[in-house]
C-alpha cells in the first residue's frame, strides 16, 4: 500500500468517516451512508462476493487493492481489518484518486 494512501485512510478513520468491520461496513452500505467500500486482498471469497453484490446493487465502487488484512489494519489503527466503508464523499473521492495513482 502506498504511504500517502495509507496515511489518508488513517486520517479518514480519525475523522470518524470510516466504518470498519463486517457489521459496521454492511450497515453503512445498507443504510445508504457509504460512498466507497474498501476490502483487503486476502478477504475470503464469500466476503468479497457479498460486498461486490451489495456495491453493484447500490452503484458503489469496491476497491480491493489494500494489501493484506494486517496492512489494512495498520492503516486504520487496528490489528487487522478486512472491510471498511467510507462514509464521506470527499474522503471517498480522494481515496479513489490516490488508489488510481498507486495502480499506475
Amino acid at each position: 500500500m502506498n504511504d500517502n494512501l495509507h496515511r489518508f485512510i488513517g486520517l479518514c478513520m480519525k475523522a470518524g468517516k470510516l466504518a470498519v468491520g463486517d457489521g459496521k461496513a454492511e450497515d453503512a452500505v445498507r443504510r445508504g451512508k457509504a460512498y466507497l467500500v474498501l476490502i483487503s486482498k486476502d478477504a475470503s471469497a464469500n466476503t468479497e462476493k457479498k460486498y461486490a453484490d451489495m456495491c453493484s446493487h447500490r452503484g458503489l465502487r469496491l476497491l480491493k487493492a489494500f494489501g493484506d488484512r494486517y496492512e489494512f489494519g495498520r492503516a486504520v489503527g487496528r490489528e487487522f481489518a478486512v472491510v471498511a466503508a467510507v462514509t464521506d464523499k470527499g474522503f471517498s473521492q480522494r481515496i479513489s484518486e490516490l488508489s488510481e495513482r498507486v495502480g499506475k
